[in-house]
């Protein structure tokens, strides 16, 4: 599916857009913040918080469930990753400026390759539907699985 031809171009991005919405928010990316969503970063597809936390064990032992669980909320709130519920798992997010309420990913069940989409028209016929059921959205996130261009092709 891949769009990105560079991947450490779009993660070297994702970590500077990280350091300059952090300062603005006055939030602390600690070290160990930074590292998570460096791990979170290394492909297009989602990954485990067990995946993370074995990979950072391997650079500091002492790591352990709580470390990666924290850090990731942390990366949550500030919107610089998403969770996908399906997948009970993480990718980090293109847009962090956007909030993260018109996006939408498409999930090849393949190759688990992940593409995050904005689509403001999205947004606005979720925000009509919740205000004719009169119901208060408190997470949105909306998931496509397939397969993607490359998969099916071969």
């Amino acid at each position: 599916m891949g769009r990105c031809h560079s991947h450490n171009t779009c993660r070297d991005r994702a970590l500077s857009d990280a350091d300059v919405i952090c300062r603005r928010q006055e939030a602390n990316l600690t070290p160990i913040r930074k590292r998570v969503l460096e791990l979170v970063w290394q492909s297009h597809r989602p990954i485990k918080a067990y995946d993370v936390l074995a990979q950072l064990q391997q650079e500091m032992s002492s790591a352990k469930p709580p470390t990666v669980y924290r850090a990731l909320d942390f990366l949550l709130e500030h919107r610089l990753i998403h969770k996908l519920q399906r997948l009970n798992a993480f990718i980090g997010c293109h847009h962090p400026e956007s909030g993260g309420e018109s996006c939408y990913f498409l999930i090849c069940t393949r190759c688990e390759e992940t593409q995050e989409f904005h689509h403001p028209a999205i947004r606005r016929s979720l925000q009509d539907s919740m205000r004719q059921q009169q119901f208060l959205a408190q997470h949105v996130t909306v998931e496509v699985e397939g397969v993607c261009k490359g998969c099916s092709a071969g």
